[in-house]
């Protein structure tokens, strides 16, 4: 699995989890608002009870006012209190006092609460019932709406986010392509001017004895380009091969890049065989020398290091040259960043790509000091 297919999969992942705890939320609230909704029919019923005592004339003054303080400690709850003839009383409460005065408004909110609620009957004597009608609290209707404003805002928020990574990632991708085609030039430019060198060696009559042989390594070199290309977005072949021995063909090539200020030194216990696309290898380490030398300006010691582990070999590409601050080790391998003057910052994408997706590898940052040198570690499957 490719970084693309997993951070495909991590989203639906995430989508899947942002699901589950929305429908865990909704539940839980609902299930807290029936609580609460339970516990303000007790409270109305009780303050019904208080409303039914409070005009009884046989009730002692103790408990009138503790009638009368139950009363008053319906704060919240809208009811209103009609007789046998379902007509209003004076008790009506916690409604908006400035549409009481718009006939027909308690009728609407009687209906609206007989909706909502079962009225409470209050037995007067005699064989005469009062009801009470009764909504939900301002605190109620809060709790039931709340998990539906957290979920909206979440959804918003989920809904920028997506939008904004799919712009970030648009233009991830731009700059990939635009890199892709500027290293493409770059490439392609050393041979092919070559070649042109060496049409015009042709042209003048003069053709020295070893005009064949470099004409075809420049025709080389422009197909392995053509190759690497070919193989980015397709999944590459790999072979066996001892990796001492394609670790110094590409070393070997990139001493004849680089001036005699670099000195180069390979070190290996012994040989070790992986499981590798040549071409593509090749452009990885051509990549962290090429970084390693920018680093050095032309000037220090680049050493390649082979260690064997159980299943792994692991190869350390350590420069003595400028360092990478410790905040930067992950940024390097982002397209585009880079810290010189001229070039795109694609190289060291690339080479991740190339380790991480092609050869189901690992290549990072092992150590670094400004001033110093830095370590690039690429890991490798050894081959069974």
């Amino acid at each position: 699995m490719n970084s693309y297919e997993l951070k495909k999969l991590i989203k639906i992942i995430l989508l899947l989890l942002a699901i589950f705890i929305g429908g865990i939320t909704l539940y839980f609230s609902q299930q807290l608002a029936k609580k609460v909704a339970q516990e303000e029919k007790k409270k109305i019923a009780t303050w019904a009870k208080a409303v039914k005592y409070s005009g009884d004339p046989e009730v002692d003054d103790a408990n009138l006012t503790f009638y009368l303080e139950l009363i008053q400690d319906n704060t919240t709850i809208p009811a209103i209190v009609v007789d046998e003839n379902d007509k209003i009383t004076q008790q009506v409460i916690n409604l908006d006092s400035f549409q009481l005065k718009r006939p027909g408004y308690l009728e609407e909110r009687i209906q609206q609460f007989a909706a909502e609620n079962e009225p409470i009957p209050i037995p007067i004597g005699d064989g005469i019932m009062y009801k009470v009608y009764y909504g939900e609290s301002s605190v109620l209707k809060q709790l039931r709406y709340y998990p539906f404003v957290v979920l909206g805002v979440v959804g918003l928020f989920i809904l920028v986010s997506y939008f904004a990574f799919s712009l970030s990632r648009r233009a991830e991708e731009n700059q990939v392509w635009v890199g892709l085609a500027k290293e493409t030039a770059h490439q392609l430019g050393t041979p092919i001017s070559s070649l042109m060198g060496w049409v015009d060696v042709i042209e003048m009559g003069k053709m020295p004895e070893n005009a064949g042989d470099e004409m075809r390594k420049d025709i080389r070199r422009l197909q392995i380009i053509t190759e690497r290309f070919s193989k980015i977005g397709s999944e590459p072949v790999l072979k066996k091969v001892e990796l001492n021995q394609t670790l110094k063909h590409a070393v070997d090539y990139m001493k004849t890049r680089s001036g005699k200020g670099v000195h180069f030194d390979i070190k290996s216990s012994g040989p070790v065989y992986v499981m590798l696309n040549l071409n593509l290898f090749d452009w990885v380490i051509e990549n962290l020398t090429k970084n390693s030398m920018d680093a050095m300006e032309g000037v220090g010691n680049l050493t390649y290091r082979i260690r064997a582990r159980t299943g792994k070999i692991a190869l350390d590409v350590t420069d003595t040259g400028k360092g990478i601050p410790r905040n930067h080790f992950k940024s390097v391998f982002k397209p585009g960043f880079t810290t010189k003057r001229r070039g795109w910052g694609l190289g060291l994408s690339l080479a991740k790509r190339i380790i991480n997706d092609y050869h189901s590898g690992q290549i990072f940052v092992k150590e670094s000091q400004p001033g110093v040198g830095t370590t690039m570690r690429v890991v490798l499957n050894e081959a069974v």
